[in-house]
């Protein structure tokens, strides 16, 4: 095949983290193994294709939506009426399904046989991993490419999975106010939290974060309200569901790709259907010896956590500087502790790897495609490609 320089580059940047099995694999992944050179071949010259042409064609084999999980209320009080039907106010005799998980699936038509489902972060739902605020391809695209198949997962009491018995009452963390109806604001919150920029529509210095207001209000569009309560548990057993439901579907189990948020959550997911965990700035990581890490442990499920930029370097006068650095630093704890245990647990420190620029929405931003690439090769490390 003939290659162009930036072709060349792409390909031995993934040849060389494919062939080493030792010193620079095992420093990425932390236990690799050596494959042949056929196997090379066969899965790097579709990753390398794809670069070439990231905007051709995509062709889905099945797509779909499902819902997952979730509980049916009991009855109101009265005996149902069905003359009336809606038009009866009291409801009586109706029952709710409510809080399950909602799934969008997409599977290609040249799947490499493994699914990734993934969950997005609070505030958030499914469409921050299907495009990005300056409309490029997002990760569920990139990976669709690659043979990936993408389950989109909006959680319990989010977005296409919003019905729930009883509307939320966290005024403190949700969008709504704990004492009415009433919409609380949050855009320059957020934003901040979120070490876009100190202020919108401030970038930091070196942002990865698209430019211009276009961008910006499209970002600020994704912000999806919880229509109930925020719980850990209903949103874990949901996804354990939609773990199931995917094993069925694909005869496989699944790469969990988590946010923020949604990291907590896939922590508290049954283990037993899924193969790896890429946890993208979790909030928080498992306490050692915890029921959560020996799960964990115990199943053997490799683990990759990636952290952006402006954590060490962020502005000393904002409180979240200081709390996602105690985020990193409790990752990077938890993860010489599994290794140490056993097991295999990478967290990449983007800016420490020469990645600089990305805030808490990596999978957003202008180079997207750069860390996409950095989790195939270790995706690819572990026989997951």
């Amino acid at each position: 095949m003939k290659m162009n320089k930036i072709t060349r580059k792409s390909f031995l940047k993934v040849l060389a983290a494919t062939m080493v099995g030792g010193a620079a694999a095992s420093a990425l992944t932390g236990a690799a193994a050596p494959v042949s050179i056929d196997e090379i071949n066969g899965k790097v010259s579709r990753w390398v294709k794809n670069s070439l042409n990231p905007d051709g064609p995509l062709t889905i084999a099945k797509q779909g939506m499902f819902s997952s999980g979730g509980t049916v209320t009991a009855p109101v009080a009265g005996t149902y009426d069905a003359t009336i039907n809606w038009l009866d106010t009291t409801r009586a005799g109706n029952t709710a399904h409510v809080d399950h998980a909602n799934v969008l699936y997409q599977i290609p038509a040249d799947s490499n046989g493994w699914p990734m489902v993934y969950l997005h972060g609070y505030g958030q739902s499914r469409m921050g991993w299907i495009t990005t605020p300056d409309g490029r391809q997002g990760w569920a695209d990139l990976f669709l490419r690659n043979g990936y198949s993408a389950f989109l997962v909006d959680q319990p009491r989010r977005g296409e999975a919003g019905s729930t018995a009883q509307m939320s009452t966290d005024g403190f963390l949700d969008t709504w106010s704990a004492d009415s109806k009433d919409y609380k604001p949050g855009d320059q919150a957020w934003y901040t939290h979120f070490r876009i920029g100190r202020v919108a529509p401030e970038r930091y210095e070196g942002s990865q974060f698209p430019e211009g207001d276009a961008a910006q209000n499209q970002f600020f569009r994704q912000m999806t309200p919880n229509t109930g309560d925020f719980d850990q548990a209903v949103s874990a057993a949901a996804l354990g569901e939609v773990m199931k439901d995917v094993q069925t579907l694909t005869g496989h189990k699944s790469i969990f790709v988590t946010h923020s948020q949604g990291g907590a959550v896939g922590w508290d997911v049954p283990a037993d259907n899924i193969a790896a965990i890429v946890a993208i700035e979790p909030g928080g990581t498992p306490a050692i010896g915890s029921e959560q890490y020996t799960k964990l442990l115990s199943a053997g499920i490799p683990i990759a956590i990636y952290f952006g930029d402006y954590i060490d370097n962020g502005p000393e006068d904002i409180m979240s500087t200081s709390f996602w650095r105690q985020v990193r630093d409790g990752a990077l704890a938890f993860a010489a502790q599994y290794n140490a245990d056993g097991g295999d647990c990478t967290v990449v420190d983007l800016p420490k790897i020469g990645i600089t620029g990305n805030s808490h929405f990596m999978f957003q931003e202008l180079n997207n495609k750069e860390i996409a690439d950095h989790i195939y090769q270790w995706l690819e490390s572990h026989s997951l490609a």
